[in-house]
């Protein structure tokens, strides 16, 4: 009986001891998972679609005030200064940095991307991060309404006064959802596949006004469609604040996050803003 007791007392110990092991083993590995965690975001060390190269998308053509002369690679532009500082503080100098072209339309349909990060004034909205992951944002933007200067229907002090006006907008974008939902107009808005097509339906009066961001307007008007003006800006649904898109559960998301919001604290970002969007603030609000 005493040998039977002492078999149950070693047993037991043995027992105990495996079980502190295993706890031990868990809470080694909970570290582990911490300090890979921690070290995920090691700058110039990350799991990029090119080892080593940080591969941003955008859309083409590139216009301003987001990208100079078509050319995302020379730094010039809001976006493609966004992105570049971006890259600097995930540890990728500018020569490390490559580009690629992504259409609009599809940089938020679901799948695999051949990209790091996408920077295309992508609004942030719940229906596209169930197919794609968004960085923290680098920019909120206000909608515009765009008419050309000899309008006689387009001279609105109010939102209200807009719904009687015949609107064109690019499908899939959030000025659609702005018109729909601040304006309502009393006919669908034209939608339109692209930003050109957009533009020409203006020109060509097939439209009484559009409506885009803000900041596109300003380009807008000042470049491609001179004789049109800014009527008014007005805030979108919810504030349209735009993020950096990446695939579905990237493992670069809480890095891209973790820099914009490095940039906001440093003010490195509002001093992009404030050089390539500035003029925005001119512009009369309608309510």
């Amino acid at each position: 009986m005493l040998r039977l007791a002492q078999r149950k007392f070693a047993l037991a110990l043995f027992l105990s001891a495996v079980s502190a092991l295993v706890v031990i083993a868990g809470c080694g590995s909970s570290s582990d998972d911490s300090t890979a965690s921690a070290a995920s975001c090691k700058p110039g060390q990350l799991p990029t679609e090119e080892d080593g190269v940080l591969t941003v998308a955008t859309d083409k053509p590139a216009y301003p005030p987001y990208f100079e002369d078509d050319d995302p690679t020379n730094g010039e532009g809001f976006e493609s200064a966004v992105a570049y500082a971006i890259a600097d503080q995930l540890g990728y100098p500018a020569a490390k940095v490559k580009w690629t072209v992504e259409p609009f339309n599809s940089s938020y349909a679901p799948g695999p991307k051949g990209f790091d990060f996408d920077v295309n004034q992508i609004s942030i909205t719940p229906v596209r991060e169930k197919a794609v992951d968004f960085s923290s944002p680098y920019y909120t933007a206000n909608q515009a309404v765009v008419a050309l200067k000899n309008s006689s229907t387009v001279k609105p002090a109010f939102l209200a006064s807009l719904q009687v006006v015949k609107m064109g907008v690019q499908i899939g974008t959030s000025s659609l959802e702005a018109v729909e939902e601040e304006i309502h107009p009393a006919e669908k808005p034209e939608v339109f596949n692209n930003s050109n097509d957009v533009v020409t339906a203006l020109k060509n009066e097939q439209v009484e006004a559009i409506v885009v961001d803000l900041p596109t307007a300003l380009y807008l008007t000042a470049v491609q469609v001179p004789q049109a003006a800014v009527v008014g800006q007005f805030s979108a649904p919810g504030g349209d604040e735009w993020g950096a898109l990446l695939e579905k559960d990237s493992p670069l998301t809480s890095c891209v996050s973790k820099a914009i919001d490095q940039l906001r604290a440093s003010g490195e970002l509002q001093q992009i803003t404030n050089r390539w969007m500035s003029k925005a603030a001119g512009v009369p609000v309608l309510r």
